[in-house]
C-alpha cells in the first residue's frame, strides 16, 4: 500500500491546443479511495493512464509512495488495472484468468493456488472456478477481472469505468461490493467513472475536473453541501442544483419579485451586481410565497415527486422541485415556489466562485 502524488504533473496531446491535464496536484492518502469525475473529455481517464504509465507526463511528477514513478514503466509501478472490457481469456477458466499474472512472474503453482482462492473467496467465485468466461454472467466476469488485479497484491488498483458495461441493477450491486472490497483490503484505489451518483457513492473523497483542470476534491458530504464553484454546484446532485440569476440590490438578491437575503460577507466578495443563487430541489418548495411558475411536466417515483417548472417571467429558466410522492398538481397549473433561504447558495456570477456567507 502506498500513497499517490500528482505533482504539477501535466500532458498535452499532440496537436492540441490546451493540455487535457493542467498542473494537476492532488494528494491521495494511503488506503484512500479517491473517484475522479467530471464531463466527457474532462481528463479523468487521462490521470489514469497517467499514473499507470500509459500516457507520459510532459511536466510535473507522479509519485507511488516516496518513489517518482514520472519516468517508470508501467511494469515498475507496482499497480494493478481494471478497465470497462473485462479483457479475460476465453480459452482460460476462472481460476486460470485470475493467476495467469502470478504464472507469467513464474511463482511456485502452491502460491498460486492459494493466493487464487483467496481472491475468489473474496468475491463470491468459489464455485465458478473451473468455468470459462463465456459460462458467466457480466458481474460475475468483472469480478474475475477484479480478481486478476487483488491477487496481484499492487501497492495501487486503478479501475477505469468497470461497471460502464452492466446493467443499472447489477451495477448498483457490484458498487457496493468494490466499495466495501476496497475498505476490507484497504488498498489506495483510484476510480474514473462518469456517473456522479457512482462516485458519490463510493469514495472517501471524489475529485472533480472539468477541461483538465481539478475544481475540487473533498468527501461527498463537503462537495454537496459546499460546492466550490457554480460547475461543481450544477454537476454533483441528481436531478442537478436550480440555479437563478439574481441581481444585486441595498435590499438583497431579487429574483423577480422575489428577494433574498445576501450576508455582507457575501456582498463585499462580489464582483459585479449579479449573483446566483443554488438552490437543491428538495429546498425548493411548493409555497405560499416566493414567485409563480408553471408546470412543464411531472415526475412521479412514488415516494418522490418532481416537479419540473419555468417562472412566468423567465421561460427560459427550467427549475426542479423535489416534493412528496404522488402529488396533486398537474402540468400546465401554475404553482408558487420560495426556495428555502437556510439551504441555498450564493455564487458570483461574473467568476462562478461559491461566496461564503
Amino acid at each position: 500500500m502506498a500513497t499517490v502524488t500528482f505533482d504539477k504533473a501535466t500532458r498535452t496531446y499532440p496537436g492540441m491546443s490546451h493540455p487535457a491535464i493542467d498542473s494537476l496536484d492532488l494528494e491521495i492518502a494511503d488506503g484512500e479511495f479517491v473517484v475522479l469525475v467530471g464531463p466527457s473529455g474532462c481528463g479523468k481517464s487521462t490521470t489514469l493512464r497517467m499514473l499507470a504509465g500509459l500516457e507520459p507526463i510532459d511536466d510535473g511528477n507522479v509519485l507511488i509512495g516516496d518513489v517518482d514513478v514520472t519516468m517508470l514503466p508501467p511494469r515498475e509501478r507496482d499497480i494493478a488495472m481494471v478497465f470497462q472490457s473485462y479483457a479475460l481469456y476465453p480459452h482460460m477458466t476462472v481460476a486460470e484468468n485470475i493467476g495467469f499474472h502470478l504464472k507469467i512472474k513464474r511463482l511456485p503453482k502452491t502460491e498460486i493456488a492459494e493466493r487464487v482462492r483467496e481472491a475468489a473467496h473474496l468475491l463470491d467465485l468459489d464455485d465458478y472456478l473451473d468455468r470459462k468466461p463465456a459460462k458467466l454472467s457480466g458481474g460475475q466476469r468483472q469480478r474475475v477481472a477484479m480478481g486478476r488485479a487483488i491477487v496481484r497484491q499492487p501497492k495501487v488498483f486503478l479501475m477505469d469505468e468497470p461497471l460502464s458495461n452492466l446493467d443499472a441493477k447489477l451495477r448498483v450491486q457490484t458498487r457496493t461490493q468494490i466499495a466495501a472490497l476496497q475498505r476490507r483490503l484497504g488498498v489506495t484505489t483510484v476510480y474514473v467513472t462518469h456517473d456522479q451518483v457512482e462516485a458519490m457513492t463510493m469514495g472517501d473523497r471524489v475529485a472533480v475536473l472539468k477541461d483538465g483542470i481539478l475544481h475540487q476534491c473533498a468527501s461527498p458530504r463537503e462537495l454537496f453541501t459546499r460546492p466550490i464553484n457554480m460547475f461543481v454546484a450544477g454537476f454533483i446532485g441528481s436531478p442537478a442544483m436550480n440555479m437563478l440569476q439574481c441581481t444585486v440590490t441595498p435590499q438583497g438578491l431579487a429574483y423577480g419579485d422575489m428577494m433574498l437575503p445576501l450576508a455582507t460577507s457575501q456582498r463585499s466578495a462580489l464582483t459585479s451586481d449579479q449573483a446566483t443563487v443554488g438552490v437543491r430541489p428538495e429546498a425548493l418548495r411548493l409555497a405560499d410565497e416566493g414567485f409563480d411558475a408553471t408546470i412543464v411536466t411531472i415526475e412521479e417515483l412514488g415516494s418522490d415527486s418532481f416537479v419540473y417548472c419555468t417562472p412566468l417571467d423567465r421561460p427560459d429558466n427550467s427549475l426542479i422541485a423535489r416534493t412528496d410522492g404522488l402529488n396533486a398538481s398537474l402540468p400546465g397549473s401554475t404553482v408558487r415556489l420560495m426556495p428555502d433561504v437556510n439551504a441555498m447558495h450564493v455564487f458570483d456570477t461574473a467568476s462562478g466562485n461559491r461566496l461564503e456567507a
